[in-house]
């Protein structure tokens, strides 16, 4: 890829390396649909272990992505919420989904309901 001589990584390639890895995307998607509490991210991620979501969380924190807020009276009160820069993935979020739901062989109510439903949490 030719790019401007001033821009020294690509700018898509920087977003990737923020979402891709495992469950990154998933932890975002569930922030948006109101999820905040570790327990609550592993509710249906099975092959989620304490240990990898925990590293997860704190490589999404560092990278500026999530905050982690802390009860001061009971440390073990954490919520987790999506900084104005992991908020602005909304849109891409959105289109990864339509993408998805328009090439599968869902019934058109189930579609127009995904659609319905991912419109409302995301833009």
């Amino acid at each position: 890829m030719e790019t401007n001589k001033h821009i020294k990584s690509c700018p898509i390639e920087l977003v990737v390396k923020l979402i891709n890895k495992k469950w990154v995307i998933q932890i975002i998607r569930d922030l948006f649909f109101g999820k905040s509490r570790f327990h609550e991210f592993k509710e249906d991620k099975p092959d989620l272990s304490n240990k990898v979501l925990s590293n997860c969380l704190k490589d999404m924190e560092k990278n500026g992505l999530i905050h982690r807020i802390a009860d001061r009276y009971d440390r073990k009160n954490v919520r987790y919420k999506l900084t104005e820069k992991g908020r602005s993935l909304n849109k891409v979020l959105y289109e990864i989904a339509m993408v998805s739901v328009d090439g599968e062989t869902y019934s058109d109510k189930i579609k127009n309901d995904v659609r319905a439903t991912f419109k409302e949490t995301l833009l």
